[in-house]
């Protein structure tokens, strides 16, 4: 019998809907949690939105929009593949991710390592929508994704490489706009989206912090230890100050500032609320990030909008 992933919400489409011989690799895909995928998109579709407060255009370009969402569903799938790929022992000694498909035995390295390749080959059809800039970009960000599941054996700080995958795509929808190089408000939008990352993972990170310490593997929330508020407020308040940094380079607007005002309460109520000792809750904040995306996002297109009229 195929088991469910203890680390996935309960009642997920996964279990409730998908045959039983999609289901493992559904699993390693993180189908059955969709959040990675609007974590990965938010930065793509971000700087898809403020390109276009920036140049004076209506709106952000759906069709580029639309194409982020996809290669964000078919990367985030191809990373978690390769990172439990590479993390099969490791996940087999920490409770939240022994039931997963390679520890559990669902599925055969081989199997995951198929699955993988097919995946690419999609997110390379998608990334060959796009322009030769974009399409560079694309391929310097397999460098980061591919020693990600190394880091967390060798340095404290797995967090920031995650950072510069997920936040990789704030230069992209930048590229994919104007056809040049990213300008300044783009990378002030992708430190921004670093410094947000590495906060929300170290969040995340917190539900393990004790089968990490048995197993040999580091983290932000191991190394900050007792201290993990303040550097929170820190990460976060960077992200702000970044951000808002990118919204002055592209002489953005009214809305869009009050998208990040209201961005930056949701990462201050996240921070007060945090209880370090509580793992459900912690899960519960970082999975709120996609809301908080939503809204810097909804700011950065209202603005568009009034700045067209």
């Amino acid at each position: 019998m195929v088991t469910s992933s203890s680390d996935a919400p309960p009642g997920n489409w996964v279990d409730r809907h998908a045959p039983d011989w999609l289901k493992p690799f559904a699993r390693l895909a993180r189908w059955d949690r969709p959040i990675g995928v609007w974590l990965l998109f938010w930065p793509c579709a971000w700087s898809t939105a403020l390109v276009a407060t920036a140049t004076g255009k209506p709106a952000p370009d759906l069709f580029h929009l639309v194409l982020f969402l996809i290669g964000a569903f078919v990367m985030r799938g191809a990373g978690c593949t390769w990172n439990d790929i590479v993390d099969r022992d490791i996940d087999a000694k920490i409770a939240r991710t022994a039931s997963r498909p390679l520890p559990s035995g669902q599925i055969t390295t081989k199997a995951a390592a198929g699955f993988l390749v097919l995946q690419l080959v999609v997110a390379l059809v998608v990334l060959r929508q796009f322009n030769l800039i974009t399409m560079a970009l694309g391929f310097l960000a397999i460098f980061p994704v591919v020693t990600y599941p190394f880091m967390k054996r060798i340095t404290w700080w797995p967090q920031a490489v995650l950072g510069i995958c997920f936040g990789w795509g704030a230069l992209m929808g930048w590229a994919a706009a104007e056809a040049t190089v990213p300008g300044t408000p783009s990378l002030l939008l992708f430190l921004g989206c670093v410094f947000w990352i590495i906060g929300y993972d170290t969040i995340y990170a917190l539900q393990d912090i004790e089968d990490d310490a048995l197993a040999g593997v580091r983290s932000t929330a191991r190394l900050f230890g007792a201290k993990v508020k303040p550097w929170l407020w820190g990460f976060y308040g960077g992200t702000v100050i970044l951000i808002a940094g990118a919204l002055i380079a592209a002489n953005a607007g009214f809305a869009a500032w009050l998208g990040l005002f209201a961005f930056s309460a949701h990462l201050v109520w996240q921070v007060r609320v945090l209880d370090p000792q509580d793992p459900k809750h912690a899960l519960m904040l970082f999975r709120s990030n996609r809301t908080a995306g939503l809204i810097l996002f909804a700011g950065f297109v209202a603005d568009a909008a009034l700045r067209a009229l």
